[in-house]
Formats: structure tokens, sequence, C-alpha cells
């Protein structure tokens, strides 16, 4: 956590705001592409921007890049609909993390991707043109975790909680993953009999599995190790235990307990700087002073404890309760 606020201090300014506008207007390329498929029966998109290892090995390195236009949908029924969740989500993130957070969780997905097919391309010699499956699946997973009692209508129909769809794709991408490494032990031990079972009852094979588990690395990063809240101060941690104990314990006691440092009114009233620097300000969620540049600082009244948050976090924090 204390990485990732060093991270965006140094690197925040270079992020993109509104990432998902032009990530959306991307796709509608791809799908403009896709109908000129139909019309000419040309594949522009296959034959010269997928991400196909074997045609980037002989120069046309541009695929590392274009892959990304593809669209999360080809009908032309679900396309709308495919492009408006996945703005949703993304701006949803983006509101909730910040904009440096959204950038490196959904570049990262590009880069893992990119990983993800050279190394099955190294070690098989296949050439597995990821799309942007996993970079979207990620977001959603993503925004599963952030905003689990959110319902949307699944077969535009049933509402249903995206905790319970976030479990279920959780559990089918586990099978994948599992599946598709038995399928590889069975081939390499020959025991044709699961391997059948496994390959051709069941689609489990190795390069997907292998696929899913580099490109949905940047899910198990952002959102397993770094979903964490601000550092508490120990002043906070006596206010939240007193808070909790509540009922157990007087007025005069659970005061005391939230002001532990003892203090008079001359000491309460005096400027003492607390950030290194002398800085008066500092965001609890980047780490920025007012040293860093103009930016504007105010406190949180909806969270308990002394927060204070710059402009680009003041709005898109986690509320500390």
């Amino acid at each position: 956590m204390n990485f990732m606020r060093k991270f965006e201090r140094k690197y925040g300014k270079y992020a993109i705001p509104n990432l998902m506008n032009y990530i959306i207007v991307l796709y509608i390329i791809g799908y403009v592409l896709y109908i000129s498929k139909q019309v000419t029966g040309v594949d522009l998109y296959s034959t010269f921007l997928s991400l196909n290892f074997r045609m980037i090995m002989r120069g046309q390195v541009w695929r590392l890049v274009t892959y990304i236009i593809q669209p999360p949908s080809t009908s032309i029924i679900f396309i709308f609909f495919a492009l408006y969740f996945y703005y949703m989500i993304g701006t949803s993130l983006e509101r909730l993390w910040g904009s440096f957070k959204f950038n490196v969780y959904f570049f990262s997905g590009v880069i893992l991707n990119i990983i993800a097919a050279l190394i099955i391309y190294l070690i098989w010699g296949v050439s597995m043109d990821l799309n942007t499956y996993f970079i979207n699946f990620a977001l959603f997973m993503a925004f599963a975790v952030e905003f689990p009692d959110m319902e949307v209508l699944l077969f535009y129909i049933i509402p249903i909680k995206v905790k319970w769809l976030g479990i279920f794709d959780a559990i089918f991408l586990g099978a994948q993953i599992i599946g598709g490494y038995a399928a590889l032990i069975a081939y390499n031990t020959g025991n044709t009999t699961l391997f059948a079972r496994l390959y051709l009852n069941f689609g489990f094979e190795w390069f997907s599995a292998t696929a899913a588990l580099i490109a949905m690395l940047n899910f198990i990063i952002f959102i397993i190790l770094y979903k964490k809240g601000p550092a508490k101060s120990k002043t906070q941690k006596n206010f939240r235990k007193a808070t909790k104990n509540s009922n157990k314990t007087s007025f005069n006691e659970r005061f005391y307990n939230a002001n532990s440092e003892k203090t008079n009114w001359e000491d309460a009233n005096s400027y003492r700087p607390i950030n290194p620097g002398g800085a008066r300000h500092r965001c609890a969620i980047c780490g920025r002073t007012e040293k860093d540049g103009d930016l504007i600082f105010r406190y949180c009244s909806k969270c308990n404890g002394n927060y204070e948050y710059c402009q680009d976090h003041l709005y898109t924090h986690v509320h500390v309760k």
C-alpha cells in the first residue's frame, strides 16, 4: 500500500482521467471493423491487429497495442448493452480508486495479456490470439468485489446481485485453470481416458488455463493484496475501540481512550507539524502534500477519524467506518 502511494505520488500526473471514455471509443472502432468484415469479407482485426505472436515475431509489433480494440461483444443486439455495462464498471472503479489506480489496474491487465500470450507461444509454440476478454473480466471481478450489493438484470430479466455473478465467474475461472492443468498432466502421463474426458467432453486445455492464470494476476494483486484502507493512527484505533465497547464503558472512559495522548488546551490549539518536511496537509490516499503542487485539501465528515484528502480523492475514496 505504501509502495502504491509513493508510486502514485511520483507518477500520478501521467494518469489518464476518464480512461473508459477512450476505451469505449476503441471498442466502437473495433466493432466497425467487425461490421466491415461482414461487408467486405476481409477480417482486418485478425489479419493486421490481433495479438498474434507469430506475426509479432516477424516485425508486426503494433499488434501489442492494437489488439485492445476488440469489443466485448460482436452481436448487434448486445453490443450497446455491453459497452454501457463496461463503461459503468470502469467509471465506477475510477471514481472509487482514483484515476491513477484505475489506470494501473487496466494497463497491467493489458500487459499481462501480452505476457500470457508470449509464454504460451514460447513454451508450446501456439500463437493464442488473446483479445480483451480477460481485461474486461478483471474489471468485472473488481467491480463485484467493490460493489457486491449492486443489482443487475441477468438475461435482462432476472435481478441479481453482482457478488453472486462474481462468485459464479470465480468458480468457473478456477475450474478452467484446474481442469486445464489436469488435462496437461493426464496428457503427459498417458492417461488417455482422463485426458479425453477433460479435453474433449469439457473443453479444458492448458493454453486457456495459462492465459487465465497469468492475465488475471492484476485482479489478485490489486484486490487481495492492496484492498486496504488508509493506515490508522493510535488515537484513531483507540477511538474505534472505544466506540465498539461503548455499551460497556462510561463516557469518561471512552473519552480518555479516544484521546489517549494527554494534551492541554494550549497544546491542542497550537500547530504541530505531523507530516514530513513540515507540511500542514497530507492526503490519506496518495500521500501528497501542499508541497507537491497546487492542491486543495479537505477533511471528510463521513469518515471516522481525522482523514484528510486531496481534491483527486476527496470524492472517490472509501469512507472509513
